[in-house]
């Protein structure tokens, strides 16, 4: 059995894959969340609490030697409709868990950022990624704390969110028979199946990825008609297709989402990967079985 790693928010999407992909890989996890997980595997340990609560984190990560902090508001949404909690819980809450690690005498603290804080789009999320990351650097100028800030692309696959955008285009498809896409089509995103998010999050703990910025994306970049085309096609051509430009939302970035940023990062991406055509259908049968048809 390898050291102690806890993954703050461990029972969402990206922490439960991490959390298996962890124990696969021989150490020992602990899950931390608000909620147990519904994913949770055997020597996996749970433990219930809120990040705000600055004992129970303290306690949890005691005699770690890496943690995940993956918690906080990810829905850029919700965000958007309560600012107040959203910079309170991603970037208070993220505090207590710096304060809390460095107590403990964590060897590394890696941070699930995004590629937002690239953008000027993104809303109060992408604020208070910019913010922990500025943090983050700071508790390791003046405690010693060592980080990797890990960027993610746009992730999708199994245990997704419902507000997960491909998730969400999947169960409109199978639900309604259409997909009503809020902008022209032309928007482009980089997918990362979530399994290979997990496992180069792993790999991120190498000694040379200590102290830097991770761009972390898969190898398919696609805009939103080609995705969308690749659902139709995969569920045999009955689905309509819309894309309604007067209803996008302008916190999303469209082709890019790169502007200014002061710290640049390294970008990671898999040598061996999920095919998308192959997470999409992985995905279709995840959402037909949840409906019950299957």
């Amino acid at each position: 059995m390898k050291d102690k790693v806890v993954i703050i928010g461990g029972a969402g999407f990206l922490g439960s894959h991490l959390a298996d992909a962890l124990t696969t890989e021989g150490y020992k996890v602990c899950i931390f969340d608000v909620r147990p997980s519904p994913w949770r595997k055997g020597g996996q340990e749970m433990v219930v609490g809120d990040i705000m609560d600055e004992e129970a984190v303290s306690r949890t990560l005691q005699d770690a030697r890496y943690v995940y902090h993956l918690a906080g508001i990810a829905d850029i949404h919700q965000s958007m409709l309560s600012p107040k909690e959203t910079l309170n819980q991603n970037i208070i809450g993220s505090a207590i868990v710096f304060d809390a690690a460095v107590r403990a005498g964590v060897e590394r603290l890696m941070y699930a950022s995004t590629i937002y804080v690239y953008s000027q789009r993104g809303s109060f999320y992408r604020v208070s990624k910019q913010t922990v990351e500025h943090m983050l650097e700071s508790y390791h100028e003046q405690f010693g704390l060592e980080y990797t800030i890990l960027r993610y692309g746009s992730l999708y696959g199994p245990r997704a969110q419902e507000w997960n955008g491909l998730k969400r285009y999947i169960t409109q498809a199978l639900r309604e028979g259409c997909i009503i896409y809020p902008g022209n089509g032309e928007e482009r995103r980089e997918y990362i199946h979530v399994k290979d998010a997990a496992q180069m999050s792993i790999t991120a703990l190498s000694r040379e990825f200590a102290n830097q910025r991770l761009t972390l994306t898969g190898t398919h970049v696609l805009n939103s008609r080609e995705l969308l085309r690749m659902i139709q096609e995969i569920l045999g051509e009955k689905i309509k297709i819309e894309f309604d430009d007067k209803d996008r939302d302008s916190a999303h970035y469209d082709i890019t989402p790169y502007r200014f940023t002061p710290r640049e990062a390294k970008k990671m991406v898999p040598n061996v990967f999920i095919d998308i055509g192959q997470g999409i259908l992985d995905l279709i049968e995840e959402v037909y079985h949840d409906m019950g048809k299957g």
